[in-house]
């Protein structure tokens, strides 16, 4: 009896820990998914005059001067690389704040990846023109895609995080 019990309360701790993670794979996934589609958002609006930047030239025009990069193959990469660069995000999100289900959080996280890009990350970026030399609809419409960008991701995450625990408790 009392091995059946051990068993039991094994099996209960192994069921949790897969569920826990099927929640991160299920924010890594978010996060990639979130890059690709919010960047090709923003390739859209630099091809449109919204944006004097766009994906490829934080990922790729910083590091790499070629012909190729200024065409569809760049664009093409720089959109898998924000994908894959914005799994990080994601599991900063997860780590931090995966338990806290608002949506103005969400948006303020995206405000928040945009200083840093745009801010703390500009000495890398040296292709791209600061903030203040950037016009203002750059400026709102980046601002704009970052704020729905963390709120994709954010409240996306949380949501996820809280219905698996609602559905937890209706299993106990």
């Amino acid at each position: 009896m009392a091995e059946t019990k051990h068993q039991d309360e094994d099996k209960s701790a192994e069921n949790n820990r897969d569920k826990s993670m099927s929640l991160l794979s299920r924010s890594l996934i978010t996060g990639f998914v979130g890059g690709v589609i919010w960047s090709i958002l923003g390739v859209v609006m630099y091809y449109f005059s919204f944006s004097e930047v766009a994906a490829k030239s934080f990922v790729l025009r910083s590091w790499l001067v070629k012909g190729w990069t200024d065409g569809w193959l760049g664009d093409v990469i720089s959109i898998l690389l924000t994908g894959v660069l914005s799994v990080f995000a994601a599991l900063v999100y997860y780590g931090l704040f995966k338990k806290i289900n608002s949506i103005w959080l969400a948006a303020g996280f995206g405000v928040v990846l945009w200083v840093i890009i745009f801010y703390v990350f500009h000495p890398i970026f040296d292709n791209v023109p600061p903030v203040t030399d950037l016009n203002m609809n750059t400026i709102v419409s980046t601002l704009c895609l970052f704020v729905l960008y963390g709120t994709f991701i954010g409240y996306s995450i949380s949501y996820d995080y809280h219905d698996t625990i609602v559905k937890e408790q209706r299993e106990s």
